[in-house]
């Protein structure tokens, strides 16, 4: 993480810091970082934990748009989230293009 935040031109000590790396992880995705609050969905029960997997998903479907990524890109960060996050992080092809704060659909270009 402390790559993807220093290519997302963010503090890399941040991803060692308990729930800031979170906050900069939504900020870096959504372009607010306290939507990190909605994690504590997870204390609501049963529907709580799913609540909380389906914003991770989203969260890494939206990590993949803004390094310019697509769906196939997006799929790895769900299902082999350290592989893809250590290429995300390690890989020379992959920029930080930013997030549309107009469009969500589409990162800058």
């Amino acid at each position: 993480m402390w790559k993807i935040f220093e290519k997302a031109n963010k503090p890399g000590w941040a991803a060692i810091v308990p729930f800031y790396n979170l906050y900069i992880l939504f900020e870096i995705t959504w372009g607010n970082g306290w939507y990190f609050l909605l994690m504590l969905l997870y204390i609501i029960p049963v529907a709580g934990p799913i609540a909380v997997l389906v914003i991770l998903i989203i969260t890494y479907i939206k990590l993949a748009k803004v390094f310019g990524q697509g769906g196939g890109f997006a799929v790895g960060l769900i299902f082999l989230t350290l592989i893809f996050m250590g290429i995300l992080a390690f890989g020379k092809d992959y920029k930080y293009v930013g997030i549309n704060l107009t469009n969500q659909n589409e990162p800058i270009q």
